[in-house]
This record gives structure tokens, C-alpha cells and sequence, in this order.
């Protein structure tokens, strides 16, 4: 029986069936859960909800008396959990103001805290998974709203960061990075904002099979995708049912996990779907993980500049769909953050930060002179800014230079731009 009640009647042990509110007026990402916590229902006392839905044949009813339970403890300021709620009260606000735009400069430290905070809350449901717990997708749903916040002031700062920092662990990173672009991509396609939320929660879990996997501790080479073929491919399905059992999530969510690996033309697994068969999200899914897998690579496949990954997909024919990944090109630009370009005056630099007015003509950090043959003193061009003299050749080619592999030399350059912000 659902039954309205004022947010204040709101006890341990009810059943939420729905949130009388908009969405940025409570914390929370799925909308039916037991309120099992003093956390969720503090939470949910705190908010701007009007009122809430109540299951009273799923939960407690507000006539009931309290089931046997251990007594409620207070909460002390500094312990755990009184962090958390204050955590999710600075969410919401900046959820509220994450409008305003600011500069890649201005953002990339709090790309940075967000990175640092979301590892570990990443880390900890990743280990749940390898023991074989129940996934509790709740711990890493605050992660979505910090990444979206994050983008939405700066479309480019938390990819780039995740991009150039070597010192983020592969698996956290590409969790986080495929998010962030998942977001960014949604956003440039003006979803819903529920959508959105999904698409950013679908990117964080795209591959949480992973974590069950035979060999998931200590993957051969060091990727997963060494593993035999039917073994990494099964991955999908294991994310998929161990998300389907943590009873709420959205079923976009499912799809992204299930279905991210299929292909436009069929040949993609575990289904083999082609075109409008395959669910939109599944399908952006598909060229944001196949992006930041290309950037990264393995032991096996070195990683490619940005640009060439960009360039890469789209020789792909028939994996993925073009409308999409034409707009997601949009989203990171022809040459993303973290590309290394050729200039006409004859100097190599990296991408650090769009031009929203002029994308074909982004900021960028020069670094080195191929006339001198020998590094220059790193130095920001804004290349929109800089007359018809200076622009970009092509992408860079760094084979044969007195320079460090390009991931080190990656993160050397974006340091060089952002020493005094970039912590993460």
C-alpha cells in the first residue's frame, strides 16, 4: 500500500517508493529503497522534499511500532557518518551552482579532490565485488553527482586531469574518465537530466564484471583483456547480473554494462545487436570506453595520443554509430586535451584547454622547437588568439626527440600549466 507522509514522519525501516520533489532537492540516485540507515535518514530529514512516498507493504508503516532493532545512536560531529551527510548538504549546493561556468585552471583542483575521493569510495565497492558481496551501488552514487558538478563548470578539466596524471591507478581512472565523458557526451546531447545522472553512474560500472573474473587480481600483462577471449568477454554478463541484483537501478545502467561492446554492423558481443538494436546508451557507451581504452592500451597495445584515437574510431567502420560519435567528437574536440600537436611555427605542444568560441583552435603549452632540435621553456599559446601565423599542422610525431615516453611526458606538460592547482 503506498501512503504519503510528511518528510518529518520519515522512520527507520519504511520502504521509499518515491520522492515528492525535483531532483536536485535530495541527495539521493534511486528513488525506491528500505531506509536501512541513520545516514539515508538523515539525509532524507535534511532535504527540500515536500513529502515522501511510502511502501508500507515493503516497509514499516508510520502506525507500526519500531521493529527490534539495535537503539538509535547518536551521531557526534567528526564521526564518519556526520561527515557524510555534511559531504551530500555540499553536494547539493554544488550541484545548484554547477551552471556557472569557470576556467580549466580554476577546476582542475577540484577535478583533483573529486578524483581522490571518488578512488577510494570506487576502490572499496571494486573489493566488495572481488570477495563476492552484494554490490551496493549507493556507496558510489555521490561520485556521479561530483563528476557532473565538475563538468558542467568545465567541460574539459576532470578528463583532462584523468588523462594526463600517471599517478591515478588504471582501473580507477578509466572508471572515472569513462564517466566524466559519458556525462560530457549526454550533456552535448541534452538528455534529460535523470538521464544524464544514469549515463555518469553507467560509465563509473560499465565494467564491474571485471571484478569477477577468474584471474581479476592479477590479470596477465596486466590487463584484462589478455585473458582468453570467452573469459573476458563473459564480463559483461557477470556486471550485468550482479548489478540486476541490487534491485532499483535503472535499466539504462544495465544496458551500458551489458551491451557496451556491441557493434553498429553485429560483429560485437555478447549479442551481436547491430544499429537501432542496440539501446542509445549503450552506444555511447561503446565510444567512450573504446576512447579512453585507446588512450591507455596494455602491455601489449601501446596507447595512442587523443587525436589519433579520435582518428582511430573513426576508421573503424561499423562499430560505432556516426551521429554519436561525431557529437562526441564535439564534446572532446579534433584535438583533445592531452594531444600532442604540431605548430606552423615549428614547435611541438600539447592541448591543455579548449576554446569554446574556436574548437579548431585550442589553447595549447608549447615545449620544444624542431628547428633548435631541443627543448624550449614550456609556454601557453592560445592559438585562437594568436593571428593566422600560428596554428595547428597535425598531430605530433615524437619518435626520435630527446623527450620522456609520452604518458610521462603528458603529465610533464600539464603540471608545466597547472603547478599551482594540479594535486590529484
Amino acid at each position: 500500500m503506498l501512503k504519503h507522509i510528511a518528510v518529518s514522519e520519515v522512520e527507520l525501516g519504511m520502504f521509499v517508493h518515491k520522492f515528492e520533489g525535483g531532483w536536485f532537492d535530495h541527495p539521493f540516485w534511486k528513488a525506491k529503497f528500505l531506509i536501512d540507515d541513520h545516514d539515508k535518514l538523515t539525509a532524507i530529514r535534511d532535504s527540500r522534499l515536500r513529502s515522501v512516498v511510502i511502501d508500507t507493504s515493503k516497509g514499516r508503516d508510520t502506525a507500526a511500532p519500531a521493529k527490534a532493532a539495535q537503539p538509535a545512536q547518536v551521531t557526534q560531529p567528526g564521526q564518519p557518518a556526520h561527515a557524510r551527510i555534511r559531504s551530500i548538504k555540499q553536494r547539493t549546493a554544488a550541484q545548484l551552482s554547477a551552471i556557472q561556468p569557470v576556467s580549466m585552471a580554476q577546476e582542475v583542483n577540484a577535478a583533483a579532490t573529486i578524483a581522490e575521493q571518488a578512488k577510494d569510495k570506487l576502490g572499496k565497492t571494486f573489493i566488495a565485488a572481488r570477495l563476492g558481496k552484494a554490490l551496493d551501488v549507493s556507496k558510489v552514487e555521490p561520485v556521479v553527482s561530483d563528476i557532473l558538478a565538475s563538468v558542467r563548470r568545465n567541460p574539459q578539466a576532470f578528463s583532462g586531469l584523468m588523462r594526463c596524471k600517471l599517478k591515478n591507478e588504471q582501473i580507477f581512472r578509466h572508471a572515472l574518465s569513462v564517466s566524466a565523458l559519458m556525462v560530457a557526451l549526454a550533456d552535448r546531447m541534452k538528455l534529460p537530466a535523470q538521464d544524464i545522472h544514469n549515463c555518469g553512474l553507467a560509465g563509473l560500472l560499465l565494467d564491474i564484471g571485471v571484478n569477477y573474473l577468474p584471474q581479476a587480481a592479477d590479470p596477465p600483462g596486466g590487463s584484462y583483456r589478455n585473458l582468453e577471449e570467452r573469459v573476458w568477454q563473459s564480463h559483461v554478463l557477470l556486471g550485468h547480473r550482479a548489478l540486476k541484483n541490487d534491485e532499483g537501478l535503472p535499466q539504462l545502467v544495465l544496458d551500458a554494462c551489458l551491451l557496451h561492446h556491441e557493434r553498429m554492423d553485429g560483429r560485437g558481443y555478447p549479442h551481436k545487436l547491430a544499429a537501432d538494436q542496440i539501446p542509445l546508451v549503450a552506444r555511447m557507451a561503446a565510444i567512450c570506453d573504446s576512447f579512453e581504452f585507446l588512450l591507455n592500451g596494455t602491455d601489449s597495445i601501446p596507447g595512442v595520443d587523443p587525436a589519433t584515437a579520435i582518428q582511430s574510431m573513426r576508421a573503424q567502420t561499423g562499430a560505432f554509430d556516426e551521429d554519436i560519435l561525431n557529437l562526441f567528437v564535439e564534446t572532446v574536440g579534433l584535438y583533445p586535451v592531452g594531444a600532442f600537436v604540431e605548430l606552423r611555427s615549428g614547435k611541438l605542444a600539447m592541448v591543455i584547454d579548449e576554446d569554446p568560441k574556436d574548437p579548431q583552435r585550442p589553447v595549447v603549452q608549447a615545449f620544444y622547437s624542431l628547428e633548435q632540435r631541443e627543448r624550449v621553456l614550456p609556454h601557453r599559446i592560445a592559438l585562437a588568439q594568436a593571428g593566422a601565423t600560428e596554428g595547428i599542422v597535425g598531430s605530433a610525431d615524437l619518435r626520435g626527440l630527446d623527450l620522456p615516453d609520452a604518458a610521462a611526458l603528458r603529465e610533464l606538460v600539464f603540471l608545466s600549466a597547472y603547478r599551482n592547482t594540479a594535486r590529484a
